[in-house]
């Protein structure tokens, strides 16, 4: 997302956001300090399409992202690439992989482009952290 749209979408996040006012960041200086969970959840709905939180879809669950192998999801069959990726899901790796998954992982199975801004990438993965915690989720 742009730098000149953010301000505009994350008012519109503050607008319907049920959080008190006080504890948004209000400044793109501030911005990567504080994650705004509406403004991930609004990034999420980009995922939905192919993944949920507790059942495997077009792609594998969520629930227990961080911290776990790549390609350990029962029940989901992974492409060879995924599989010998090696990879560990953090915050790191999902930075590297979200910014572009074919570069990350080339000839795997996810044909999203990815999310290029840096920024964005941020703001899904805190969501990432809260909605996929395996203590709240199955």
């Amino acid at each position: 997302m742009s730098t000149y749209l953010r301000p505009m979408v994350y008012a519109l996040a503050i607008a319907v956001s049920t959080l008190p006012l006080f504890t948004l960041p209000m400044s793109t200086t501030v911005w990567a300090a504080a994650a705004n969970p509406v403004f991930g959840k609004a990034l999420y709905t980009e995922c939905e399409g192919c993944h949920a939180v507790a059942r495997n879809k077009v792609g594998p669950k969520l629930c227990g992202l961080i911290g776990r192998k790549a390609a350990s999801v029962t029940g989901y069959v992974y492409s060879e690439a995924m599989s010998a990726s090696g990879l560990v899901w953090n915050d790191k790796t999902l930075d590297e992989y979200l910014a572009s998954p074919l570069d990350k992982v080339p000839e795997s199975k996810m044909e999203y482009a990815g999310f290029p801004d840096p920024a964005d990438r941020f703001e899904l993965i805190e969501y990432l952290k809260v909605i996929t915690d395996p203590s709240k989720c199955k």
